[in-house]
């Protein structure tokens, strides 16, 4: 070994090592991965078969001052310590995994002194610690060596699983120094006490260090024989627990005590009738089986006793009888639904298709339209015309994963997820479910609930849905899943592919009136303990409710303020009931909804359509909760074209207002503006209800007339509401939501819409009752909007081609906008 330690060169390869110390005169293999390691072991069998080993510092423990015996010189990525083991490589081997193994001997320690190169491997300059070797054994020394080798003894006795050759090897040791290193490379140390024992080079205190490690490991196995005593104790005491209570049992039987019908046979006939699947019922059979051999007071049992019942109740075979007929499907679509013809004949095409072919994988309908115009109920229908049981399941605000597949058992208070909850509350394995709310699905941590659901709805795969509770696949082919969202733009694009949108649109007046008077009236005096022949509502009375009160494009708002009128009455018929007051004929007046509801929320001159105004244009939009009006405002002052938007616009919009203006500028001289007022103006765009936020693309017409009639200084006609988006070049793209932005207009009074050209398809689509009630101007640019909505001769053709003539209309400096009705002039009829 001396003759290895003198042929040692002073610079080495570094071999830095993660988990382990390598102490000198150890033989052991290094497994490597890195790249880099693997350059390192080469270069030494390249050269002299030598390389420097020492452990990365051990992050968190302080070096250095506090001990010097951890202290590292270099920097990461190479921070290890600075007294380290080189080491001779004697095998090394390849792994099937792609690493290598490499068998080390430790030779000498050393101290490292620079590092010379980190690329293409760590170089390192080294100085040989050189330990001496007393000739003659103090006899502390020997006493401190005996006591280490009986703690090793001890340590072993008590289970500490060492190499028997390892304690007979120890008896021929007789160098302090050489039995600390041998104690400690096979004493299964931590890296930071290891390197503690490596660093010490005076033999006789590193044989101390070694010592008080071996106090510690043999207080430690100590302490884990006392546990393991007491656990053996308690196990013993709950197995002889065990043993009296089912001979308790025994004994109770052959008294009669018990009905000589055991629970778990009870539920093993249950598992066997319940008509399963063969995966469910080899799992259940399982579950039974395990259950036999559990205490039946144990959480286990209970976690286990649990599951077995779910799968029991779930529907394997149950099935509702359904006969099919057209003419009573439509007979009740028509008695639970007023109106919406297209969605009725979808909803029967769609129920003619199951009738032939009750094995058809069909699309999932997705009921989409504003709240309270009935896609919950339209759900209903459907069941109730196909004879199944209905199901409804709220989506709105479901954040994590496990509502829709359910939670692992392995959790306390595991359950199935709600489409398997379902189907055990109605009992039914074809039942209607529907998805209520499912725009409002969220996700986070928990995990993305509407990736969930698309193993759900869709029909090549629900026949194995796999829910994580009962975690064996359950039959969803026979489910007809429906679903309902006020908008699409927040279901994601996957989970609406496999949706077949079916818009239901609000209603309109007309319609409003018939529902009320055939379905919400008689619903709302039923519900509320009084007659029908008591309480009449007058036809003029329902017109004052629908227009005074409620402004929605749903029902939801008008049930609530006819079942107001007629709690009120309730209360008036219950108090004159006390005071011995027959019950007489009431009728509903519009006087007496305006002294129980007070006075109108909505006025017919919110929106004054009989002047015109200059800058102010009426737009309409859609939102979420239906169509409404929009008063677009400008404004213009002295000052340098800045331009000022307010009234929570959304991006989209502040587009349009962009867009408008640079299409007004362009055409300038042909509206008979002066360029210069484009300069020397600010502009402010406004639009009132500043607290809720707007967005959409079809505002630009709108917003492009108001600028007009600013510019212009000419009044702007306020019966006339427009929608539509504008380009650069003036011309107008086709809108959505044109129902409701209709019936948002006609709830208003305004009887004369701008209509994109390229919208006509939508127009024959709506009902004829409100055709009739609105006149449709299609626009195809700029010039037809003006031409409808500018009040005045200046627009006529021959105007506007004297002003193409004679350029641009005298300019008069900046524009101040007149007070407040100095302007305005009647429309004309």
């Amino acid at each position: 070994m001396q003759a290895s330690q003198d042929r040692i060169p002073e610079t080495l390869p570094l071999l830095p090592l993660k988990d382990i110390v390598v102490f000198p005169q150890m033989i052991l293999p290094v497994f490597i991965s890195e790249e880099i390691c693997m350059k390192v072991v080469e270069a030494a069998l390249a050269k002299d078969r030598f390389l420097f080993l020492s452990a990365f510092r051990v992050e968190g423990v302080k070096d250095g001052e506090d001990e010097p015996e951890l202290a590292a010189s270099t920097q990461p990525p190479f921070d290890i310590y600075d007294i380290g083991t080189v080491a001779l490589v004697m095998r090394t081997r390849k792994l099937p995994d792609g690493r290598m193994k490499v068998l080390v001997q430790g030779i000498s320690k050393a101290r490292v002194k620079k590092l010379r190169q980190v690329e293409p491997y760590p170089f390192i300059e080294i100085k040989q610690i050189i330990e001496t070797t007393p000739d003659v054994v103090t006899p502390e020394a020997e006493a401190l060596m005996r006591t280490v080798r009986e703690q090793l003894e001890k340590v072993v006795a008590l289970g500490k699983s060492l190499s028997p050759d390892i304690l007979m090897l120890l008896e021929d040791v007789s160098e302090p120094g050489r039995l600390a290193d041998l104690v400690a490379s096979n004493l299964g140390l931590k890296v930071i006490d290891a390197q503690r024992v490596l660093a010490l080079t005076e033999p006789l205190a590193r044989l101390r260090k070694v010592h008080s490690f071996l106090s510690r490991e043999l207080e430690v196995y100590n302490m884990q024989v006392r546990i393991q005593s007491q656990a053996k104790e308690e196990i013993s005491r709950a197995q002889r627990e065990h043993y009296l209570r089912e001979q308790l049992k025994a004994i109770r039987h052959e008294l009669g005590e018990l009905d000589g019908k055991e629970d778990i046979e009870e539920l093993r006939e249950k598992v066997m009738k319940a008509a399963m699947s063969k995966e469910g019922e080899a799992e259940c059979l399982k579950q039974v089986r395990r259950l036999e051999r559990m205490h039946q007071d144990t959480s286990e049992a209970t976690i286990t006793r649990t599951y077995v019942e779910w799968m029991v109740d779930l529907p394997w075979a149950k099935s509702t009888d359904t006969a099919v007929e057209m003419h009573a499907c439509k007979k009740i679509l028509d008695e639970d639904h007023y109106g919406l013809e297209k969605v009725k004949d979808r909803i029967l095409e769609y129920i003619a298709v199951q009738k032939l072919n009750p094995q058809a994988k069909g699309p999932i309908l997705c009921f989409s339209g504003p709240p309270g115009v009935g896609k919950t109920s339209l759900g209903k229908s459907i069941a109730r015309s196909l004879g199944r049981k209905f199901v409804r399941i709220s989506l709105g605000g479901v954040r994590d994963e496990a509502e829709i597949r359910g939670h692992r058992r392995t959790y306390v208070g595991a359950q199935p997820g709600r489409i398997i909850q379902a189907l055990k509350n109605v009992s039914a394995k074809n039942a209607v479910i529907m998805l209520d709310e499912i725009d409002k699905l969220g996700a986070d941590y928990k995990g993305d609930p509407s990736s969930a659901l698309l193993e759900v709805l869709d029909p090549e795969q629900n026949h194995a849905f796999s829910d994580h509770y009962i975690a064996v696949p359950f039959d969803l082919s026979q489910v007809i899943f429906l679903a309902n969202a006020n908008r699409l733009d927040t279901i994601p694009p996957a989970l609406r592919d496999r949706l077949e949108i079916i818009e239901v649109a609000g209603y309109s007046e007309d319609e409003k009136f018939e529902i009320a008077k055939t379905y919400l009236i008689p619903k709302c005096i039923k519900s509320h303990g009084l007659l029908s022949d008591n309480v009449l509502f007058q036809d003029s009375t329902l017109n004052y409710i629908i227009n005074g009160y409620t402004r929605e494009s749903g029902l939801r708002n008008l049930e609530k303020q006819i079942a107001s009128v007629t709690r009120k009455l309730a209360r008036s018929v219950a108090e004159g009931i006390e005071q011995g007051k027959d019950k007489k004929v009431t009728k509903v007046t519009p006087k007496l909804v305006r002294d129980l509801l007070g006075d109108e929320r909505y006025l017919a001159d919110d929106h004054d359509t009989r002047f015109a105004r200059i800058g102010v244009s009426t737009g309409l939009a859609y939102t979420p909760t239906g169509g409404e009006v929009l008063e677009l405002e400008v404004h213009l002052f002295a000052g340098k074209g800045i331009l000022t938007l307010t009234g929570q616009m959304g991006d989209v919009m502040k587009e349009s207002v962009q867009t408008a203006l640079s299409f007004l500028r362009s055409r300038a001289r042909e509206y008979g503006m002066n360029p210069a007022v484009f300069a020397e103006n600010d502009i402010h765009v406004h639009i009132p209800a500043g607290a809720i936020p707007k967005d959409g693309p079809s505002a630009g017409i709108a917003l492009a007339a108001a600028l007009a009639s600013a510019f212009l200084h000419e009044p702007l006609r306020q019966d006339v509401a427009m929608t539509g988006e504008i380009t650069l070049h003036g011309k107008i793209l086709p809108i959505g939501g044109l129902r409701e932005k209709l019936l948002a207009a006609l709830r208003v009074g305004i009887k004369t819409v701008c209509v994109p050209e390229r919208n006509k398809g939508s127009i024959a689509e709506l009902p004829l009752s409100i055709r009739r009630r609105i006149n449709i101007r299609f626009v195809s640019s700029l010039d037809d909007v003006f031409r409808e909505c500018f009040e005045g001769e200046w627009f006529k053709n021959e105007t506007r081609a004297k002003l193409r003539a004679d350029g641009a209309r005298s300019y008069q400096g900046p524009v101040t906008p007149v007070a407040e009705g100095v302007e305005d002039i009647p429309v004309a009829s």
